[in-house]
């Protein structure tokens, strides 16, 4: 069904796609390139939420010459009137002979309208050409989608020996300044972050996107297309102060609270949402996951936190991908562990990783891992 030139014509389409990474959420990265007699006569990107999507930049730039043009899309063509007009009345209105699709979109809102949409108007229509790599470039989006909750980063900072703190509570600086900037990339592409109000006052921590210390060049930053994520914090006992750096500024700060207190003084940037607690006095945590996908339309979580909620997160398989950086450092048996776990009796009850990348980031290790 697809030739070579398809294959290396939607890889274009797919690299364009990762242009936005930055700017698009809540929507997904979409890139789109437009094909003429063999000759790329238009190409584009999702840029940023609201704006027009890959499609209308690639028709853009293509003009008249659009007329019986082939277009490989890396998302179906969206069919409905949403903060843009769908993509698939634009490609039957520009004559397109033929649309390749790598995926069909999961959001029930589209969810096969638009490849029919194309048909019916008697446009050829294939999909499925490099699917797996067109799904990589959205694992937050696909996972709001299909399993109601945002793809989780756990990040954990750590010495040689496992370790993440001394005994007194000591970090400050475990790692580099260049993981540390690296740390800003991955906040950049998420939609919120995840702490807890211990982790907040024990640093007066800010949690918020800081683009003067990122390193490889954002093409996000010429045209101020940056956005702050959202803050979350767990703060079941109401013990954040409003005078706390987290408040100063940055994006909307989220209080994860168990009961509502209307009584509370609050920035204007912060808001209490409510979660219930489980039957051990703890926050439900699957089901903020869910109230953050459905409600919060967060399809990237970034979770910078202790011990205890990294433990939590991990023994209710609620994490998709370990961000570990690794500092030369030797902290001993009496520092702080790196997640809490209860004790294991036999290896096979052993939570078990998987590598996806290991590399250098200054003079520390950044381990990625993801979950079996």
């Amino acid at each position: 069904m697809f030739s070579a030139a398809d294959a290396a014509f939607m890889a274009q389409a797919i690299q364009l796609a990762g242009l936005g990474r930055y700017t698009t959420s809540p929507n997904p990265n979409v890139g789109a390139v437009l094909v003429n007699n063999g000759q790329v006569i238009g190409k584009g990107y999702h840029q940023q939420a609201g704006g027009p999507h890959a499609e209308v930049f690639a028709l853009r730039e293509a003009g008249s010459d659009a007329a019986q043009a082939t277009c490989y899309v890396t998302l179906e063509p969206c069919s409905h009137h949403g903060r843009t007009p769908p993509c698939a009345e634009a490609l039957i209105a520009a004559g397109v002979s033929r649309v390749v699709v790598a995926m069909q979109d999961p959001n029930p809102q589209v969810a096969g309208r638009g490849i029919t949409m194309l048909r019916e108007a008697g446009i050829q229509v294939d999909v499925g050409l490099l699917e797996a790599e067109a799904r990589a470039l959205n694992p937050g989006f696909l996972s709001r989608m299909e399993r109601k909750r945002p793809y989780v980063q756990l990040k954990l900072a750590a010495s040689l020996d496992g370790r993440t703190a001394l005994a007194n509570g000591d970090s400050k600086w475990l790692t580099s300044e260049a993981a540390r900037a690296d740390v800003q990339h991955y906040r950049a592409q998420s939609c919120a972050i995840l702490s807890t109000a211990a982790t907040v006052m024990a640093d007066n921590a800010r949690l918020t996107l800081r683009p003067e210390q990122l390193l490889r060049p954002v093409s996000a930053l010429d045209n101020g297309q940056l956005r702050q994520p959202k803050r979350v914090i767990l703060d079941r006992n109401g013990l954040l102060d409003h005078k706390l750096a987290l408040f100063a500024d940055g994006g909307e700060v989220l209080l994860c609270v168990s009961k509502l207190e209307n009584e509370r003084q609050l920035p204007n940037i912060a808001r209490q949402i409510h979660c219930p607690l489980t039957a051990q006095a703890q926050f439900d945590l699957p089901l903020l996951l869910e109230h953050l996908a459905l409600r919060e339309q967060v399809n990237t979580l970034w979770v910078e936190a202790g011990a205890t909620l990294a433990g939590t997160l991990l023994q209710l398989k609620l994490v998709d991908e370990l961000i570990i950086y690794l500092a030369p450092k030797l902290l001993g048996s009496s520092a702080q562990p790196l997640a809490v776990l209860p004790e294991f009796s036999a290896l096979a009850q052993v939570p078990e990783l998987s590598w996806s990348d290991v590399r250098m980031v200054g003079p520390d290790l950044r381990l990625s891992a993801r979950l079996r």
